[in-house]
């Protein structure tokens, strides 16, 4: 799914307009119906009110149309316009006219007035949508403000009030804190955000009609990889296959303390469809991998007990290994990162896809600073978790959207692909693009999820999946894992094993 900017947003309104070719009332009613469908399937009638907060703009002009159509559905709603300006849309005059007839339309004009909001009622918000530029203040600060302090549901039209679409808001802005926002036809950029999750709550997206072939025609940096796409990458075994059809991965993962990482990433490896494994680890975690994972093969270190220190040779990989991953709980021990840096230019001559993380990219931060990339084969999947991504980057940022910036410029000028990890793990592929993750749930914020992880796109990548498809189908899989293991479990109780245990493909 493609996320539009606000200017192809407002793009698609208009070639749908001309094309279709429709009214802009009528495609108001349109999005105003869909809303209302998605209200009812959520909420039944009962023994509150509704009372929904209109602007002036098309955004009030919506909220103006929801009213009309939930009150003859048996809602008690009640409607509030926010006189802020002298001006308002022609939607929005044509919308309050076709509702006085139906109900009784209170004026907020005063910065004095006082709200009555019941823990018990749902607020719908339509101050304000996507087309702000600017912090919002005045008499819509203080209704904002007065909706907030409420213990009652907060469900935003299109766009939380005082959200901008695409750019960083301040942070003195006052916007609306919804625990929904049933966004038109696509999501926002804003929405994949961390530092806009207490504003847009649980977002959910409604079909409005846009015009198909805009949207196709567009061309965007972000995508949200919705479950349909994403698992239509997913290959078919063929009946007369073989172990040896689905490659043989190198995992090199553990150090002294530290097994559980390698146990971890090995399960998941072999339980996400590899041919074969091998695991490179220190031989007095031999026993405990045999013993936990008989299905695997183990390559062992021999000239020391702690932590990895192989001198890796062109005889070792070549012509064995279709995929390695590397990082889970090695250390960041100096011997280690030389073994690193040694495997990683044997792969880029013999050109093995690779998946670097958790201490593989430590030790790349801190021992080798900003030219770690220099010995990274191109293509290669790096999954850092925030932290790991500021030191890899050596860089801070101010908020989500440079973040972001500072995410795509290392996958383009590195060509590699980078899966920042965390809610809607972001990919971003050498083209420039970021595709946002669709599954996982909060549950996955546990010890040995990100080993989990490696795992699962080091099978892929043996398989003979691309790195890009590896990285976007891995990620989602991943997540799937976890959201059938957080119906099991509970997202408190849920630990890493458990996601290994629920991936299915």
């Amino acid at each position: 799914m493609k996320i539009l900017s606000l200017h192809q947003i407002r793009e698609a309104d208009c070639f749908t307009i001309e094309h279709e070719p429709i009214a802009s009332i009528d495609l108001m009613e349109r999005a105003s119906r869909a809303f209302v469908n998605w209200f009812c399937k959520s909420f039944e009638t009962g023994d509150y009110k509704v009372k929904v907060f209109c602007g002036l703009g098309d955004n009030g002009g919506d909220g103006l149309a929801i009213s009309r159509m939930l009150h003859p559905l048996g809602y008690d709603v009640e409607v509030y316009v926010v006189k802020y300006s002298s001006k308002e849309s022609d939607n929005f005059n044509i919308n309050i006219n076709r509702l006085k007839t139906q109900i009784e339309v209170n004026v907020i004009d005063d910065e004095q007035f006082t709200l009555s909001l019941n823990s018990g009622d749902i607020i719908i918000d339509a101050l304000l949508g996507s087309g702000i530029s600017r912090s919002i203040e005045g008499l819509l600060k203080t209704v904002v403000e007065q909706i907030n302090k409420s213990e009652a549901m907060i469900i935003s039209v299109d766009i939380p009030s005082g959200l901008l679409a695409d750019k960083p808001n301040n942070q003195s802005d006052t916007i609306i804190k919804a625990f929904h926002t049933v966004s038109f036809q696509v999501p926002k950029l804003a929405f994949m955000l961390p530092q806009n999750a207490e504003f847009v709550g649980n977002w959910h997206i409604v079909d409005i009609g846009l015009h198909q072939t805009f949207i196709n025609k567009a061309e965007v940096v972000f995508f949200y990889s919705t479950p349909q796409e994403v698992e239509k990458l997913i290959k078919p075994r063929a009946k007369f296959s073989h172990k040896g059809t689905y490659g043989h991965a190198l995992l090199i993962a553990g150090s002294y303390g530290m097994m559980g990482a390698a146990i971890l990433s090995a399960r998941a490896c072999m339980r996400s469809g590899v041919g074969k494994l091998t695991v490179h680890s220190i031989s007095s975690g031999l026993p405990i991998l045999q013993t936990v994972l008989p299905e695997a093969m183990y390559w062992e270190v021999l000239n020391d007990d702690k932590f990895l220190t192989t001198d890796f040779k062109i005889e070792d990989l070549n012509s064995r290994f279709q995929a390695v991953g590397v990082g889970p709980g090695i250390g960041v021990y100096e011997e280690t990162g030389i073994s690193l840096i040694k495997l990683c230019r044997l792969c880029k001559e013999l050109v093995i896809p690779m998946v670097l993380d958790a201490d593989a990219l430590n030790i790349f931060a801190s021992q080798f600073g900003d030219d770690f990339t220099n010995e990274i084969p191109e293509n290669s999947i790096l999954t850092p978790h925030p932290k790991e991504f500021r030191n890899l980057v050596n860089q801070s940022w101010n908020n989500d959207y440079e973040k972001l910036e500072l995410l795509r410029k290392l996958a383009i000028q590195n060509k590699l692909i980078v899966c920042l990890k965390g809610a809607n793990t972001a990919i971003a592929l050498p083209n420039g693009t970021i595709h946002f993750n669709s599954s996982g749930n909060a549950g996955m914020a546990t010890a040995g999820s990100g080993d989990v992880l490696t795992g699962i796109i080091t099978a892929l990548l043996a398989q003979g999946y691309s790195p890009d498809e590896a990285a976007i189908l891995g990620v989602y899989m991943h997540g799937k894992a976890g959201d059938i293991a957080a119906e099991k479990f509970g997202m408190t109780s849920m630990i890493a094993s458990d996601i290994i245990e629920n991936i299915r493909f």
